[in-house]
């Protein structure tokens, strides 16, 4: 039996003394900050207690239970860019704070600058002091080092990567030193900030439910918003997605190939997004136009990457957004790679989680990319542990696409049954074949039509195009237009190798020394700075804020995304055209001739269709 404080209790009074007692020692219990007063005067003493009652109001009634008596000194002595320090029985503060807190108009707020850097500083030294209580330990929390970006390692058994990469659009960039100065900043602004629970609301969340308390917050700008690098013309470069709109997540694998850096796959998120007239549920499988996929990329055209530079974390790794049949094409066409949509146990609210995580790591996340510690998949596994917190307790750790998939399914976490009949796994868009398989079948045809002498179609796009040209004249009607489909395939792999050579001689060593650059490397070099800022969404908005973008940042971001967007496009036109004055003259030769092979096949196939029509007329 529990009584407050001040009731009345019959009985002996035995009873009435121990209650009695009780109450002095809760009266006495919690924080008391003692501001050591003989070297101030009696207007600054009154002023620092002004301030140290301000503080005290603000912070939760668990915090102040859990600290005792707090002797509070000024100093003139610490360094100026130290506001505080929390030693181990005593709170040190910089007088500069007490001068600019007396100085400050009549009726600031908190917003006015010495008003809020003082408060800042006590809360800040406060929050130390509790996180090395028993009841706070909040630096060694688990869930606050996933949510803070200290994250789990694949490679390190459990331990986490020591460098936190999250330090885009900071509040602060102390907070990335250690886990207890990211508390300590972090509960600056959870208690003194009204936008905090917008801009990082999962730590928002994470916060209110230790304390059981929670400060008030302004109304949040609706759903997540992501940059679109690649959107189509007419279409906003900045995407917001309402998580009630998205009916599922699949786990997105990209088919392993013989490439070097391919050979175990590549992994995505792939977000089944409604049809603005849809209802959520299973037909929104069909709105393929509407679906997007998450993706850690090196940059935003990555299909080939150096492997060197793979190894050593010479690439950065960001979260990207792009549109579904961009993807499919990307691989199945241009890679030959077929794709495997496998869908993921999650339940509306843990999908809205993912989707949160997913616009923080997209706004927020600048990583390195390593071949072997933080590909794809590690940084798809860091997406899900971090995003949904139901499956951090799961074994889900992995290098590898394929064994990431693996660990999904034995988890019962992935649903890999919509593959077992392969027809419908098609049908459905569970499925996406590489277009191998076509250009497979094409070359059948044109072989039984001609006697080629290559038995499969890659044997037959590795022939130099003069190689291939004197077969080209020919064919039948039939056997012409599968040449042409053939032949275009090799132009879209010519295409992919001149980017790659472009690329490789802009990053390589001698791109940056003057005796070695090329003409038009001025050209590339600005397109790749705007593709840059495409690729780094943070850079698009000014410093001075952080976390996830708000009303007034979105609508900076419609701007800046679509002027780069649309320069990016007229850029890329240009380099098209001047492109193949860049690179070298064996693949320019191989990409012409390749394009005379296109032309030299239409005009055939012209010529033969009009023959067909005139047979038949007759």
């Amino acid at each position: 039996m529990s009584l407050p404080c001040g009731s009345a209790f019959g009985g002996a009074g035995r009873w009435l003394l121990l209650f009695a007692l009780a109450c002095a020692g809760n009266a006495q219990a919690g924080l008391r900050l003692q501001p050591e007063t003989g070297p101030l005067t009696p207007e600054e003493a009154a002023a620092t207690r002004q301030l140290l009652d301000s503080a005290v109001r603000r912070l939760p009634p668990a915090w102040v239970a859990a600290l005792g008596s707090i002797p509070v000194i000024w100093r003139d002595d610490l360094p100026a860019q130290v506001h505080g320090r929390a030693k181990a029985k005593r709170l040190l503060l910089n007088r500069v704070l007490l001068d600019d807190w007396m100085a400050r108009p009549a009726g600031a707020g908190i917003d006015e600058p010495a008003t809020h850097a003082a408060l800042s500083a006590v809360l800040h030294e406060l929050a130390h002091f509790y996180d090395r209580t028993a009841q706070g330990r909040l630096s060694r929390a688990p869930r606050l080092l996933d949510l803070a970006g200290w994250q789990v390692s694949p490679l390190r058994l459990g331990l986490r990567t020591s460098r936190n990469a999250f330090g885009d659009r900071s509040p602060d960039p102390y907070e990335l030193d250690r886990a207890s100065e990211f508390v300590a900043v972090n509960l600056e602004y959870f208690l003194l900030d009204p936008d905090y629970a917008c801009r990082r609301p999962a730590l928002y969340r994470f916060f209110s439910e230790h304390f059981d308390w929670a400060p008030a917050h302004a109304g949040c700008a609706p759903g997540q918003v992501f940059l679109q690098a690649d959107a189509d013309s007419g279409e906003s470069a900045l995407l917001r997605l309402d998580p009630s709109r998205v009916y599922a997540v699949d786990y997105l694998l990209a088919e392993p190939n013989q490439q070097p850096m391919s050979r175990w796959g590549h992994s995505m998120l792939r977000l089944v997004i409604c049809a603005p007239d849809r209802p959520p549920g299973p037909d929104c499988r069909l709105d393929l136009r509407y679906h997007r996929v998450l993706s850690f990329r090196a940059f935003v055209d990555d299909v080939q990457i150096s492997s060197w530079r793979g190894l050593t974390g010479s690439y950065p790794s960001r979260l990207f957004l792009l549109p579904l049949e961009q993807v499919i094409d990307e691989y199945t066409k241009v890679e030959l790679r077929g794709l495997q949509s496998i869908p993921l146990r999650l339940d509306p609210a843990e999908i809205a989680g993912l989707l949160e995580r997913a616009a923080q790591t997209h706004w927020t996340y600048d990583g390195r990319y390593y071949f072997l510690g933080n590909n794809c998949a590690v940084e798809t596994f860091k997406l899900l542990h971090d995003g949904v917190p139901r499956l951090a307790g799961e074994p889900l750790a992995s290098i590898t696409p394929t064994g990431l998939l693996r660990r999904l399914k034995k988890a019962g976490i992935a649903d890999a049954s919509v593959l077992d009949d392969p027809a419908e796994a098609l049908r459905l868009g569970y499925r996406f074949e590489s277009a191998g398989a076509h250009y497979q079948a094409m070359f059948d045809v044109a072989r039984s039509g001609l006697g080629l002498p290559q038995q499969g179609v890659r044997e037959w796009l590795e022939l130099a195009p003069t190689q291939r040209a004197p077969w080209l004249e020919r064919g039948d009607l039939r056997a012409s237009a599968a040449l042409l489909l053939l032949e275009e395939a090799a132009l879209r792999q010519q295409e992919l190798l001149v980017r790659d050579e472009l690329k490789r001689r802009y990053l390589g060593h001698g791109a940056q020394q003057g005796g070695n650059a090329f003409d038009g490397e001025a050209a590339l070099r600005d397109f790749l700075r705007v593709e840059g800022f495409l690729s780094h969404p943070a850079a698009l908005l000014p410093n001075g804020s952080y976390g996830l973008p708000q009303t007034d940042e979105r609508k900076t971001l419609e701007l800046e995304g679509e002027r780069y967007a649309a320069q990016r496009k007229r850029q890329s036109a240009a380099l098209r055209v001047d492109a193949r004055k860049w690179i070298s003259p064996e693949r320019r030769s191989t990409l012409e001739r390749t394009e005379t092979n296109i032309a030299s096949l239409s005009e055939r196939l012209q010529r033969l269709h009009k023959e067909q029509n005139g047979l038949q007329l007759q």
